[in-house]
């Protein structure tokens, strides 16, 4: 016998076919798309790196392996990349980002240019949070003991943003060791630190001690540079390498206890370490499609 099914009957089948989760459906979500990644950086540098070395892994795990391009986006220390993922990319898990540990510290100390709300964010993990910090200058100057440090007056400190975790650090060590009437150089990419120290243009930078000993390291090898202090985040997690392991902790240069704070609420900063993050309002079920 051939039933007659209503009109109404249709519509409330089709508006329960539309309304089903995307989920439900056999294709994988993220099937035949391409998804933007957007770097709070400039390209080159180790945490570009690091990002380079996580998509493959994130590709693959993700359901229906898309495509990932990246977008590099410097710029105030990651806060216009992360001003971008807030604002402007579409809660659909299309776009993600991944910054620094300054998303999380400019925001807290209230820095100019900060348009997001770290609490609406989704955070997606890191792949790092511990790590050691140097100061070095370049041997050409000579200043091989603290007291020559700290007689030089006008040390030209390179760093890649205003805000970025290199300059922070740079200024962090400037202070601490009391280095006389600093400047600050900044709008240059990692290398790019590197070369300009080479060809006379900075003085000294602050830098990672695994990438020196990657993609420098005639800087140790040949000493081309001088180091002269390190910042442990843990305080307690002491570089390996014998040209870093026997540096003075920063922290033993502090001399009240609100320097020692500030050392203290830094290294928590700096545990963030470099998140991946989405903009508010992406459903729960795309963010665990990430996790």
């Amino acid at each position: 016998m051939t039933q007659k099914i209503s009109a109404a009957a249709v519509t409330i089948l089709i508006a329960l076919i539309s309304e089903a989760p995307l989920f439900a459906q056999s294709t994988p979500y993220f099937q035949g798309k391409t998804i933007l990644l957007v770097q709070g950086r400039e390209p080159g540098g180790t945490g570009a790196l690091r990002v380079q070395a996580a998509i493959p892994f994130i590709k693959k795990y993700l359901p229906g392996e898309p495509v990932i391009v990246t977008q590099f986006m410097p710029g105030g220390g990651g806060r216009k990349a992360t001003n971008y993922i807030y604002h402007n990319a579409k809660p659909d898990g299309m776009t993600f980002g991944n910054v620094g540990s300054g998303l999380i510290a400019n925001a807290i100390l209230g820095s100019t240019g900060v348009e997001y709300d770290i609490d609406k964010l989704i955070y997606l993990g890191a792949s790092n949070s511990t790590a050691q910090y140097v100061f070095g200058t370049t041997t050409k100057l000579g200043l091989d003991t603290l007291d020559k440090l700290r007689a030089r007056a006008g040390l030209r400190i390179g760093a890649q943003t205003v805000g970025h975790d290199i300059y922070i650090n740079g200024r962090l060590f400037s202070w601490l060791l009391g280095l006389k009437e600093p400047r600050f150089v900044t709008g240059y990419s990692g290398p790019e630190v590197d070369l300009a120290i080479a060809r006379g243009e900075l003085d000294g930078r602050a830098n990672i001690p695994d990438t020196i000993l990657q993609r420098s390291p005639e800087h140790v090898e040949k000493k081309v540079m001088n180091y002269h202090a390190v910042i442990q985040i843990p305080k307690e997690d002491r570089h390996p390498h014998p040209a870093f392991s026997k540096l003075p902790e920063l922290e033993s240069f502090t001399k009240s206890d609100k320097e020692r704070k500030i050392m203290t609420m830094f290294r928590n900063f700096r545990l963030v370490g470099s998140p991946y993050i989405l903009p508010p309002g992406t459903p729960a079920e795309i963010t665990n499609l990430f996790r």
